[in-house]
């Protein structure tokens, strides 16, 4: 569930803010607020976290010897920071140096035909009176020279010729052909440059070895700016807040934010312990920025690990699918695995992982629990399908086919005029389907079970249930599900199609009431391509839950490529190795692959479709309080 949260306000002495903003850290119960502070500190300390993370980039690019934790130095903060500091220095140095060495390895390639060119000999030359300049022509064009310009020709090729003017003067000369370009000299004579470039390469190469030396306090670095985030956050707050500046010694100073309700109790008391007014209610439809606490049983909570990493949060006011997202997930989880010895790996790995770190005292990662949930649901779908390994049924032993459900099991043939197992598994899909998107609009019909707006959610789900056997009609089998079908007097396909007619009407009529059935229907004529489309969505969304069966029998047919090719040599006593090899890389390749599909399509059935026939953007925020650490206690 949601928890709900209280707005509140605290008002204090602007003078005492700094003592304020510890004891509401130790709280530990505020969510503040946005707050964007502006200090000399807090600039300073931006940029010490800013230094230490250029730093680790660049020195982790390093490779050093492995050396104990004791034979490195222990580094003091304004060590640290210093060090930082000159790194960052070096690499703004590296950077000039490298981009001089290519200028200057351009003008020697520019001049390499050229031979060596001294800037010195030119000027002197000048100073006697004679002035030479640079020129180059194709080759078929230096005899048509005027021959009232003066060249000495230096060397030619058999494209380019080059050539001095002699006493030219200052500008082109007008007699000279217009092919001709004139060489710009140098910026220093061509053995200076290479001076300059082994000059600039030692510097960096001295910059190099600094790395390499400085490259053993890359932790201690990254302690060290670990260490700065709450320092960073504390003083954007204290920056940031909001204060009278009349210079009174009774200014205020005021910050807003949102408590747990079932924890405001607790703030009320810490507020009067130290002295600060406070002003709360409940959140009003224009707060967008309300956080997000979720507050579910152990085992439900085990899904947070991946809704961490994925990053998805519900909004204040929407749903907590948390248990649905679960249950759902790990059944999808085993139908993209597919392959109960895959399942059994996975748990074998969970379990070792879980012993160890108990072992060595550590305390559980939640992943674990998770991976051992989805492993289960693994081993359990390859059961009921009878696929284990990839192998062929004939190749497993008999008590293994007893677990499996016919109708879906890979171990029993099907009598003529039967669905096959890939029809009956794309029934369980779209059953899945149907079952899924039930429930969200059976939370929506709860949610507005006091407004008309309900008849809106019952009309999208009578919409859902005829597209269903629409669905199975196109996809499956049009015989078995012909849409002139009559079943115990029923009518199913005309029935089908009544539903999905009404609860358009229905969905038209009430989707968007809000108090006028006019103003809904208003609504809906505005944006009628949408609504019209809606239908359309309903039977993509259906569709879209084949995924499951086809990305497990992708992985299936990977399995048994795998056995079958590793099968072939697997008689050889000298290729057995090889054998091997390919069983061991090619599961575990698939087994990679499957983990990629889950994340694409598992997480997609779930964040996507359930998502949006629950009307969920995932906008919300996570609850933040403002805390102490264990660096700022």
């Amino acid at each position: 569930m949601i928890e709900k949260m209280k707005k509140v306000s605290i008002v204090l002495l602007n003078s005492e803010k700094e003592a304020a903003l510890k004891a509401l850290r130790k709280t530990g119960l505020l969510h503040l607020e946005k707050i964007e502070g502006s200090s000399e500190k807090l600039n300073t300390f931006k940029e010490y976290s800013n230094n230490a993370l250029l730093t680790e980039s660049i020195l982790g690019e390093i490779k050093v010897p492995k050396k104990k934790s004791t034979e490195v130095k222990k580094l003091s903060d304004t060590e640290i920071i210093d060090l930082c500091s000159k790194v960052c220095k070096n690499a703004e140095l590296k950077k000039q140096l490298m981009d001089e060495i290519t200028a200057d390895t351009n003008e020697l390639e520019r001049f390499l035909s050229w031979g060596e060119v001294n800037l010195e000999d030119f000027d002197y030359l000048k100073e006697k009176g004679i002035q030479l300049k640079l020129y180059e022509v194709n080759a078929d064009k230096y005899t048509q020279i005027d021959e009232s310009i003066q060249t000495l020709l230096v060397n030619n090729d058999k494209k380019i010729v080059r050539f001095l003017i002699i006493n030219g003067g200052d500008e082109r000369p007008e007699a000279l052909i217009p092919q001709a370009f004139e060489v710009p000299f140098p910026r220093m004579s061509t053995k200076l440059l290479v001076k300059e470039i082994k000059k600039d390469e030692k510097e960096i190469a001295q910059i190099e070895d600094f790395y390499k030396q400085h490259a053993l306090y890359i932790p201690q670095i990254a302690a060290f700016r670990k260490a700065l985030v709450p320092d960073m956050e504390f003083e954007n707050i204290n920056a940031g807040m909001n204060h009278e500046s009349e210079g009174k010694a009774n200014d205020l100073a005021w910050i807003s934010g949102y408590v747990p309700s079932a924890n405001i109790e607790d703030f009320k008391k810490a507020c009067a312990d130290n002295n600060w007014a406070l002003a709360y209610d409940d959140p009003e439809d224009e707060d967008i920025e309300v956080p997000t606490k979720l507050k579910n049983s152990k085992f439900v909570s085990l899904i947070y690990p991946l809704t961490d990493f994925l990053g998805t949060v519900p909004g204040y006011k929407e749903y907590d699918i948390s248990g649905w997202f679960l249950l759902f997930f790990s059944i999808f989880f085993g139908m993209i695995f597919g392959d109960g010895g895959y399942g059994i790996l996975l748990v074998l790995a969970v379990l070792f992982l879980m012993i160890k770190n108990k072992a060595a005292g550590k305390k559980i990662p939640p992943l674990l629990p998770l991976g051992l949930i989805l492993g289960i649901a693994t081993m359990v779908w390859g059961a009921v399908t009878c696929t284990w390994f990839g192998l062929a049924p004939e190749q497993l032993p008999d008590w293994l086919k007893l677990f499996s459900i016919r109708p879906i099991s890979n171990a029993y043939e099907k009598l003529p005029g039967q669905l096959t197992t890939d029809q009956n598994l794309q029934i369980f899909c779209f059953t899945l389907a149907l079952l899924q998107l039930t429930v969200a609009h059976i939370k929506g019909i709860v949610r507005n079970r006091k407004s008309l707006k309900l008849l809106g959610e019952l009309g999208a789900m009578l919409q859902l249930w005829g597209m269903f056997y629409v669905v199975l009609s196109l996809v499956v089998s049009s015989e078995t599900f012909a849409f002139d079908k009559v079943v115990y007097g029923i009518p199913v396909g005309i029935v089908s199609i009544g539903l999905v007619a009404f609860g358009f009407i229905l969905g038209f009529i009430f989707s968007n009431y809000e108090g006028s059935i006019l103003k809904s229907i208003l609504e809906s004529l505005k944006g009628i391509i949408t609504v019209v489309l809606g239908v359309v969505n309903v039977f993509s969304d259906i569709i879209s839950y084949i995924r499951l069966w086809a990305v497990g029998l992708a992985g299936a047919a990977i399995s048994q490529t795998v056995n079958q090719m590793a099968g072939s040599i697997m008689g050889h006593a000298i290729l057995f190795v090889l054998a091997l090899i390919l069983i061991v890389g090619g599961h575990g390749l698939n087994m990679v692959l499957n983990l990629l599909s889950v994340i694409v399509h598992g997480v997609r059935l779930n964040t996507l479709e359930f998502s949006s026939h629950l009307g969920m953007s995932w906008s919300g925020i996570k609850y933040a309080p403002f805390k102490e650490t264990e660096n700022n206690k």
